[in-house]
């Protein structure tokens, strides 16, 4: 392993070699360069990360060539995986914990005969241009929002404000402003009861 090799695991790598579409605010920290090794946006900009935003190792965004992600100012994400087609949003000072999955998209079609032409469509001879259209509904993540570790936040979801998710819970819908929520599916209780 060389100087090179360490640099692009421990945040010392060029900030300046990730790709020209992401946009990064002032004393932003990105541990591994891996975090953008399936970033495809074709977007300007097709990722905006905030001042002094923290993204640990193992963290990944896969993002598709219509993608944008938005990370807030003082984010940290420590091992999170973005899979975005859209657009996912993640408010300021949010936490996002290790094994966390927010997904914008089912990535693949729900009805089975679309599953079956999508399957042959992206086999390794097929042609990509025949994949039926995949759906697709953005995901926004609120300020000061805490997601546990192994939690999954599927399309269309909005989590609010000072919520909190609990460790291993599948988010299927919107988390209001400072609730709490835990379970599959993730089911809570109101700001009140989180004191």
């Amino acid at each position: 392993m060389d100087e090179n090799d360490v640099a692009a695991v421990t945040g010392a790598f060029a900030l300046a070699t990730l790709p020209a579409n992401v946009r990064l605010g002032r004393d932003v920290w990105i541990e591994a360069r891996g975090t953008f090794r399936r970033f495809r946006s074709t977007r300007d900009p097709g990722c905006v990360i905030g001042d002094r935003a923290r993204l640990w190792s193992w963290t990944a965004l896969n993002v598709e060539p219509g993608g944008l992600v938005v990370i807030g100012a003082d984010a940290a994400l420590v091992g999170a995986t973005l899979m975005c087609a859209q657009h996912i949003r993640i408010g300021a000072r949010a936490v996002v914990s290790y094994g966390v999955t927010i997904a914008d998209c089912d990535f693949h079609p729900i009805d089975p005969e679309a599953r079956r032409r999508d399957a042959v469509a992206n086999a390794p001879h097929g042609d990509r241009s025949q994949r039926p259209p995949l759906t697709t509904a953005p995901v926004t993540i609120g300020d000061d929002a805490w997601i546990g570790i192994g939690a999954i936040v599927l399309k269309g979801v909005r989590i609010g404000r000072r919520a909190r998710v609990a460790a291993g819970a599948v988010v299927t819908a919107d988390v209001a402003d400072g609730c709490s929520v835990a379970g599959n599916p993730a089911r809570g209780h109101g700001a009140e009861q989180q004191r």
